[in-house]
C-alpha cells in the first residue's frame, strides 16, 4: 500500500510575496502552501500527498468547498491534488501534528495512512466495460505504482553516476498479461479478470494473439503495460484504437525485472509496443528541478503529457520512480 500520510518535518519556509496569511513550507522533495506562521522550520506535521483521500471529518471541512468529492470506490471525502495558491504551486497538505493526537508516539517517517483512514484517489479510469473481476492479482503478482520522487529524493543520488534510462509516462489504465505454468490470464490494476473476448484487459491477449506466442515463448513471465485509446481517461494520445504499452517484463521464475533493451527484445518478438524511451545514460546526473523540469512536455497529439519515468538501467526495480508533469497536473478537473 502506498504510503500517502506520513509524518515530517519541515525543512523551510518560503514567503510568498505581497500574502500576510499564506507561506510555503517544504517538506520531502515537496513544497505546500499553509497558513503563515502555522509552522516552523524543523516542526513536525503529518503531510498528505496528492491523490490522499481523507475521510469526512470536523478537522478536514476546511476542504469541503475546493476538495470535496464523490469517489467511485470510496464513497464521498476531500481528494489533495495539485493546485496553485497565490501564484505558488502546492502539491499536497501539511497539518500540525498536535491537531492529531491519536498520533503521539509516532516519529518522522512512519506511514499513518490507515490510522487516518485515509484512502487513495483514483479517477474512474475507463468508460469501456474492464471486465469481469475474478479475483485478487493472483501469484503475489505485484501493482505497479511508481513512487513520485518528491516522496524519494533519496533516490537521486543513489542512482547518480549509474546508467539509467528514461520513458515517457502514458495516459491510459494499467493492464497485466501473465504466463505461469501454462496458464494466461489478465488482471486490472487490482484484480484479475474473466477472459472474455470484449473485456478492456484482455484486449493485449486478443488483438496480438498473445495466447499463441507467450504458450510457444515457454517461459514464466508477467507483462505489464499500459492500456490506452478510446474511452480510457482522457484519451490524451488520441489514438484511433486501443493500443497496449509495456514498461515491465518479469522473469517470473528468477523474479526479476527485465532491463529495458531485453524488454525490446522480448516485445519485438512477440508483436508488442513497449513505451518510448526518452533518453539513456552511463552517468545519471539530474537533479530534482531538473526532472521536475524535464517532466514537461507534449504527447505527439500536442497535449500534455503525463511525465516521465526513469529507472536504473542495470537493475530496474532497485531505483525506479517517476516524475509527474505539473503543467498537466494544474489541468486536472477530477
Amino acid at each position: 500500500m502506498r504510503s500517502l500520510v506520513t509524518v515530517q518535518r519541515v525543512k523551510k519556509i518560503t514567503a510568498i510575496p505581497e500574502s500576510d496569511f499564506l507561506e510555503v513550507v517544504h517538506v520531502m522533495g515537496w513544497q505546500c502552501v499553509a497558513k503563515k506562521g502555522e509552522f516552523q522550520e524543523g516542526d513536525s506535521g503529518v503531510y498528505f500527498e496528492v491523490d490522499s483521500f481523507l475521510p469526512v471529518e470536523p478537522r478536514y471541512e476546511f476542504l469541503r468547498n475546493s476538495s470535496h468529492r464523490e469517489n467511485f470506490d470510496n464513497g464521498e471525502g476531500f481528494r489533495i491534488r495539485t493546485v496553485r495558491l497565490r501564484g505558488q504551486l502546492s502539491q499536497g497538505l501539511m497539518l500540525p501534528l498536535p491537531s492529531f493526537p491519536e498520533l503521539e508516539g509516532f516519529s518522522e517517517g512512519d506511514d499513518v495512512t490507515e490510522k487516518l483512514r485515509v484512502k487513495k484517489w483514483y479517477v474512474q479510469e475507463t468508460t469501456t466495460a474492464g471486465g469481469t473481476a475474478i479475483g485478487g492479482r493472483p501469484y503475489g503478482i505485484q501493482t505497479s505504482d511508481e513512487i513520485r520522487i518528491q516522496s524519494a529524493t533519496d533516490l537521486i543520488e543513489r542512482l547518480s553516476g549509474r546508467p539509467y534510462y528514461i520513458t515517457t509516462k502514458m495516459d491510459g489504465t494499467s493492464g497485466t498479461v501473465y504466463c505461469i505454468n501454462g496458464k494466461i490470464g489478465c488482471c486490472s490494476r487490482n484484480r484479475e479478470i474473466k477472459d472474455e473476448a470484449d473485456a478492456l484487459y484482455w484486449m493485449p491477449v486478443y488483438k496480438y494473439g498473445l495466447r499463441e506466442k507467450l504458450t510457444a515463448l515457454g517461459k514464466n513471465i508477467v507483462l505489464i503495460g499500459e492500456i490506452c485509446g478510446p474511452g480510457i481517461q482522457r484519451n490524451k494520445l488520441r489514438l484511433p484504437v486501443l493500443e497496449w504499452y509495456v514498461f515491465d517484463v518479469i522473469d517470473w521464475d528468477t523474479g526479476h525485472c527485465i532491463p529495458y533493451d531485453k524488454i525490446c527484445e522480448i516485445c519485438s518478438a512477440l508483436g508488442i509496443t513497449v513505451v518510448p524511451l526518452e533518453e539513456c545514460g552511463e552517468k545519471f546526473a539530474y537533479s530534482l528541478e531538473e526532472l521536475l523540469e524535464k517532466a514537461k512536455g507534449n504527447y505527439p497529439s500536442g497535449l500534455d503529457k503525463e511525465g516521465i519515468v526513469i529507472r536504473d538501467a542495470k537493475r530496474p526495480k532497485t531505483i525506479s520512480f517517476k516524475v509527474l508533469n505539473n503543467d498537466a497536473l494544474l489541468k486536472e478537473k477530477d
